[in-house]
């Protein structure tokens, strides 16, 4: 081969050369640039667009679902006003000021008052769950005189609605119409089930504006918001759905339709919504509609204790327990006295479920079936015993015991001072123990007066107020201011201290365990 020709090879070789390394290199940048596009390779891909359909779709096929059910109720009742006296329509004192409240000699007038709630329709014969405080007349805490419900989309026909029955403690009431055709309903769901977080829509009539609807989540479960006796049967769910004044009785909805709550409360600063709704679970909804289409009230088990709602673990040590319920009194002839419980016992377990509060305790004896035993687990002086008890019907103990009565106070007195407990104790009178006697039946003289309370010190924090008599310290009896202050001064810091006081409750006594722990000195 000539000199030219391995010249032009060589040169065609290059070329051939340069042109697959071009070619490679196209091929790999383009893969490269697929790689960044998320195809393959570590770089993050792009994020889409959210879309609001799929919630949005979800709420209004709720509110499809369950908004035809849901009513206006409308009240009104009238408050009578006094006779006239009779004499001359001039002889009126208040001349033109109030005399529009007045007519003619003898006759009465009346000032009406209306108000505006909502309801859940449960049943399509038209049976209807609202409120109880829907249908009472808030002067005199009676039923209202005239009940008128508008159904979904029908503002022109109203129609007159009689009470089946209400129940006071959880608030609920059960209403009825004769629309003389089925009726749209609802249904209850498990408010067990919700948890917070959940989403939720609220159904009602506030500030007049019917069907409205608003969403949010479930805030808190089990929520209480009413001390004492009234919010024994109150555990409230809490939902930042707006709820406002006209929403009461209407339902609250989870996303499957169903209603799980009923709106009953808010907590506002001004009347309308602060985004704090509270609402009756529709698990006690169930029992207390079922009850009131049955029998038309609540029956609630009871057994005849009291005992203080603030119990601690100070107090349960001095018991020698570690959970339970400090028995504080026994109503006289109530299941619990048949069957043997005393003050002072302390109830862990009823038909072998711990009892680790007082709540709890109501709950389980409430529920339980009236007139069938319970086996009820207690401590007395540290040993564990059992008891059969009957349970006996809550409203019929109540009636007996007179419970309910308005506590009063004795009067201030000055006495002498007893600083380590923070409070200023004197000796009783004659008289004084004669009336504490009768109510208690102590025997001999014991107690003292407590005259004052230092708001910084241990008897404060315990609840102990002025007017309470104390009884005993660490279950020592005390029956001198000298008893007092000796055993006072035998307490140290760190030290549990239990005080069994007297508190007055009208005309009688009532005898309440205090507990708490002496601080440790600075």
């Amino acid at each position: 081969m000539s000199r030219d020709a391995r010249r032009y090879l060589g040169a065609l070789a290059i070329l051939l050369t340069l042109g697959v390394g071009i070619l490679i290199g196209t091929l790999i940048s383009r893969s490269t640039r697929g790689a960044r596009r998320g195809v393959s390779g570590s770089a993050p891909a792009l994020l889409p667009a959210p879309s609001p359909a799929k919630l949005s779709d979800s709420f209004a096929a709720v509110v499809a679902r369950v908004e035809p059910a849901v009513v206006n109720v409308n009240t009104e009742s009238t408050l009578r006003i006094g006779r006239l006296p009779h004499g001359a329509p001039g002889d009126n004192p208040f001349g033109g000021l109030f005399g529009h409240l007045f007519s003619a000699p003898g006759a009465r007038r009346g000032i009406p008052e209306r108000s505006l709630g909502s309801g859940i329709l449960l049943d399509p014969k038209g049976y209807i769950l609202t409120n109880d405080h829907v249908i009472t007349r808030s002067y005199d805490d009676r039923p209202v005189d005239h009940i008128s419900v508008s159904l979904y989309g029908d503002d022109s026909t109203r129609y007159t609605a009689r009470i089946i029955g209400a129940d006071k403690l959880t608030d609920l009431a059960v209403i009825k119409i004769d629309a003389r055709k089925p009726l749209p309903y609802a249904q209850l769901g498990d408010s067990g089930a919700m948890r917070v977080g959940d989403w939720v829509l609220a159904i009602g009539s506030p500030f007049e504006l019917k069907d409205t609807v608003t969403a949010g989540i479930i805030s808190a479960r089990g929520r209480e918001i009413e001390p004492g006796v009234d919010g024994q049967f109150k555990r409230f769910l809490q939902t930042d759905a707006a709820i406002n004044p006209g929403n009461s009785g209407g339902p609250l909805v989870n996303l499957a339709g169903q209603v799980i709550g009923i709106n009953t409360a808010i907590e506002t600063a001004d009347g309308s919504s602060d985004g704090i709704g509270f609402a009756i679970p529709s698990n006690t909804a169930r029992k207390v509609y079922n009850s009131l289409i049955t029998s038309g009230r609540v029956r609630r088990g009871a057994i005849g204790v009291a005992f203080e709602p603030r119990q601690n673990a100070a107090l349960l040590r001095s018991f020698g327990a570690n959970h339970g319920v400090v028995i504080d009194s026994v109503e006289p002839g109530s299941p619990a006295a048949r069957a043997g419980l005393k003050l002072g016992d302390v109830i862990t377990a009823i038909g072998g479920r711990p009892v680790e509060n007082g709540n709890q305790l109501v709950s389980i004896i409430s529920n339980s079936p009236i007139g069938k035993p319970v086996e009820l687990d207690y401590l007395r002086n540290g040993k564990a015993r059992t008891a059969s008890v009957v349970v006996g019907d809550r409203d019929r103990i109540i009636a007996a015991s007179g419970q309910g009565a308005e506590r009063s106070r004795h009067p201030t007195l000055s006495g002498k001072s007893a600083s380590a407990l923070g409070v200023t104790v004197q000796n009783l009178t004659s008289a004084q123990f004669r009336q504490l006697n009768e109510s208690l039946h102590l025997g001999s003289p014991q107690g003292v007066l407590v005259s004052s309370v230092d708001p910084s010190g241990i008897a404060s924090d315990m609840g102990v107020a002025s007017g309470d008599t104390i009884l005993s310290i660490n279950h020592q009896t005390v029956r001198s201011v000298d008893d007092f202050e000796r055993l006072q001064a035998t307490l140290r810091p760190g030290q549990d201290v239990l005080l069994l006081i007297a508190r007055r409750t009208g005309r009688s006594f009532e005898p309440l365990f205090l507990a708490d722990t002496l601080p440790p000195t600075k």
